[in-house]
């Protein structure tokens, strides 16, 4: 499917919110790593790039040594914001490759898995709703119902199922 970096990168926010923080899921699934790797880089990056920028000023300038000097700095800053530039841009990378993870179809083994962990799904749902009148989830259930799941919808049904119940 062609879209636009932008709508990847939305995409890739939205696979990295819906897969469920749950370490067990390691052993099941390679891109739980991935996963948690790119939410790490997002929440921590921005802030050492802003960091590192700042100590690289402060140090070029030569006042931790007693000998500081604004010129120092300025001709330092040219390589400080290369240097943040590359970290900042390292969470936006990672939501880039998330998009593109969250969009690809699902290899044959994981989409039979995907399938059949539906069909539990929707079998524990009916009987709930033979139970009680709460029809809650039933949207969430039609909008899992794919032919060709891909992995947005593999961490759809992974939220859904380890998400708290009511």
């Amino acid at each position: 499917m062609n879209i636009s970096v932008v709508q990847l990168i939305k995409l890739g926010q939205k696979y990295l919110s819906l897969w469920p923080n749950k370490p067990e899921l390691t052993h099941y699934f390679e891109d739980y790593r991935g996963v948690q790797s790119a939410r790490f880089v997002c929440r921590y990056f921005p802030a050492l790039a802003m960091f590192t920028v700042i100590m690289q000023l402060y140090v070029a300038s030569g006042y931790p040594l007693g000998q500081g000097s604004i010129d120092n700095a300025i001709n330092a800053l040219p390589q400080a914001l290369v240097y943040g530039l590359f970290l900042i841009s390292l969470p936006v990378q990672a939501l880039v490759f998330s998009g593109v993870k969250a969009d690809k179809l699902l290899p044959p083994s994981l989409a039979s898995w995907y399938r059949s962990g539906l069909e539990k799904i929707k079998q524990q749902a009916a009987e709930q709703n033979q139970r009680s009148n709460d029809h809650s989830n039933d949207t969430v259930i039609a909008s899992l119902t794919i032919y060709k799941p891909r992995y947005i919808d593999l961490a759809q049904l992974l939220h859904f199922t380890f998400a708290p119940t009511k």
